[in-house]
C-alpha cells in the first residue's frame, strides 16, 4: 500500500477488494480517506468508488462480515453505506456531472475513475489507491496531490472558474481546508474565489453554516475569517461582522479595528475551548459596536449598550444562519449581554452584592463567561494584559468566597411566586411581579439571609408597603 493502514482497516479494505473481484468490479479508495493518512491525520471514513454498482459491492461486502452490518442505501443516488465498529464504509459508482447554472445539483450519469476524479473539489481530494489485482495499492495521483499535500496547497484539478461555478460551496470549503490543515489557497484559485463569490447566493443556508461551523471549530479560526473577507464571501454571508473592520478617525482620535479584535479574541477562546457555542460568543460579543458606535467630545469614541443591543440581535442572527434557537442560542445571548459585567468588577471596594448578582444572572455559565472575558484582552502590551489577567484571577476568587458563603449562583428563591400568590390570596398580577423582583433584590443585595424565614417576614413588610392587605 502507498498509504498506512491499521490492521482493523486493512482486513476491511481486502474484503471489498475481494468482494469487487468477484462481482468483476473495479474499485478505488478516493477522497479524504487517502488526503488524510498521507498527513498522518486520524479518519474513520473511507469512501470506496467502484466502476460498477455502488450499492450491490456494499451488500455483497456486507455479506462477507459476521456479523453482517446494516447497509442503508439511497437508490436516487447510487450510494450506500456500512459500520463496521467505529469504521464508516461509503460505496458509490464511478460518476461524471454536468451543473446548471441556478444549482449545485449535478446531473449525473455513470463514468471512469478519471471522470470521478475530474469532478473532485481539490488536487488533495482526487487522489486514489487501486483496489485492483494488478494495481493493489498503488497511489493514482492524475493533479499531483501529494505534491500539493507537501507543498501545503489548495488546488482545484480543472480550472477554478469551472469547479466554482458548478458548485460554489467549494469556495467555502477551499477555506474550510486551508484553516484544517493551514494550507495556503493557490493564487489562481484564491483569485477565482473573489471572482465567484456571488455564486455563493445559489447555495442553501443550511450548507453554508455546517462549513462555517467547521472554520470556527479550527484551531485559529482567524485563518479561515480573514480568508473570507479578503474574498468578498463574507459580506455577503455576514455583512454584520464585516461591518465591524475598519476604524475611524475623528479630531485625531481613532478605535480599534473591531473586526480584527473579534478574530484575536476568536482564536483566544478556541485556545482554551473547543466548545462550538463558546467560540459563537466570541464572535458575536461586540458585533453591536457598529450600532452603537458614537463620538462624544472630550471622550472619544464610545460604544454605550452594545453588550445589550448585541444580546438583543443573538436570536435573530441564529435564525437567519439556521442555528438552533434553543438553550445554545441563550447560552450565546447571555455572554453577549453579560461579557463586560467581570471587567467592572475589577475596581477597589466591590461590594459582595455586586458578585451575587453576577453569580446570579451568569449561572451555570460563570465559567464560561470568565474565559470569554480573558479571551477579550487583546491589547499588544503585555504588561496591561497581564493586568487584567490578575485582576480576572482576583475576580475568580472573589466569586467563590461569596458562592461558597451565599450558594447563589444556581440559587432559587427560598418562596416563589405561586407561594406568594396563595399567600396574599393573588391571581397572577403585577404586585406578584413587585414581591418577586423585591424579594430577590433584597437576598442579593444583602439585605436578608437566604433564608424562608427572613423571606416571609421581608414579603409581608413589602406587601404593606404597596397596600396589600
Amino acid at each position: 500500500m502507498d498509504i498506512q493502514l491499521s490492521d482493523p482497516e486493512l482486513a476491511i479494505i481486502n474484503k471489498v477488494a475481494l468482494a469487487a473481484q468477484e462481482l468483476g468490479f473495479e474499485s478505488y479508495l478516493v477522497g479524504g480517506f487517502v488526503r488524510d493518512k498521507l498527513l498522518n491525520r486520524s479518519t474513520k471514513d473511507a469512501d470506496i468508488v467502484t466502476i460498477g454498482d455502488g450499492i450491490e459491492l456494499a451488500r455483497a461486502v456486507a455479506a462477507m462480515l459476521h456479523p453482517a452490518p446494516q447497509v442503508n442505501y439511497f437508490k436516487n443516488f447510487g450510494t450506500a453505506h456500512i459500520r463496521i465498529a467505529a469504521f464508516d464504509v461509503e460505496f458509490v459508482g464511478a460518476r461524471k456531472e454536468s451543473y446548471q447554472r441556478n444549482s449545485r445539483k449535478p446531473q449525473v450519469s455513470p463514468g471512469t475513475l478519471e471522470d470521478d476524479q475530474n469532478r473532485r473539489d481539490f488536487t488533495i481530494n482526487a487522489m486514489a489507491i487501486s483496489l485492483n489485482k494488478d494495481t493493489y495499492g498503488q497511489l493514482l495521483d492524475p493533479f499531483n496531490g501529494r505534491r500539493h499535500l507537501e507543498e501545503k496547497i489548495i488546488i482545484t484539478p480543472l480550472e477554478p472558474d469551472q469547479t466554482f461555478s458548478d458548485d460554489p460551496l467549494r469556495m467555502l470549503r477551499a477555506i474550510r481546508f486551508a484553516t484544517q490543515l493551514h494550507f495556503t489557497i493557490e493564487a489562481k484559485t484564491l483569485a477565482s474565489i473573489s471572482k465567484n463569490k456571488d455564486r455563493i447566493r445559489i447555495i442553501s443556508q443550511e450548507r453554508i453554516t455546517d462549513e462555517l461551523n467547521k472554520i470556527i471549530m479550527a484551531a485559529r479560526p482567524s485563518i479561515g475569517f480573514d480568508l473570507l473577507y479578503k474574498t468578498g464571501l463574507l459580506r455577503i454571508i455576514f455583512p454584520k461582522m464585516v461591518d465591524l473592520a475598519g476604524a475611524e478617525f475623528k479630531e485625531g482620535i481613532g478605535h480599534k479595528d473591531n473586526f480584527y479584535h473579534t478574530l484575536q479574541v476568536l482564536d483566544n477562546v478556541a485556545a482554551t475551548s473547543d466548545d462550538l457555542w463558546l467560540r459563537w460568543a466570541a464572535i458575536l460579543h461586540d458585533i453591536a459596536k457598529p450600532a452603537t458606535k458614537r463620538f462624544e467630545e472630550g471622550t472619544g469614541w464610545t460604544f454605550h449598550g452594545h453588550e445589550v443591543v448585541g444580546g438583543r440581535m443573538v436570536p435573530k442572527l441564529f435564525a437567519q444562519f439556521k442555528l438552533p434557537q434553543n438553550e445554545k442560542m441563550r447560552f450565546v445571548k447571555k455572554l453577549v449581554e453579560l461579557h463586560l459585567r467581570p471587567i467592572s468588577l475589577t475596581k477597589e471596594n466591590i461590594t459582595d452584592s455586586a458578585i451575587r448578582r453576577l453569580l446570579f444572572d451568569a449561572g451555570e455559565d460563570f465559567d464560561a463567561l470568565m474565559l470569554l472575558c480573558e479571551a477579550d484582552i487583546t491589547s499588544k502590551n503585555r504588561k496591561k494584559v497581564q493586568r487584567f489577567l490578575d485582576n480576572f484571577k482576583l475576580v475568580r476568587e472573589r466569586c467563590k468566597e461569596v458562592e461558597e458563603k451565599d450558594q447563589i449562583r444556581n440559587w432559587q428563591p427560598p418562596v416563589d411566586g405561586i407561594e406568594i400568590m396563595q399567600l396574599f390570596n393573588l391571581a397572577p398580577s403585577k404586585p406578584v411581579g413587585i414581591l418577586k423582583d423585591a424579594l430577590k433584590d433584597a437576598i442579593l443585595d444583602g439585605l436578608i439571609p437566604n433564608t424562608r424565614e427572613a423571606a416571609l417576614e421581608f414579603l409581608r413588610e413589602k406587601a404593606k408597603e404597596i397596600g396589600l392587605p
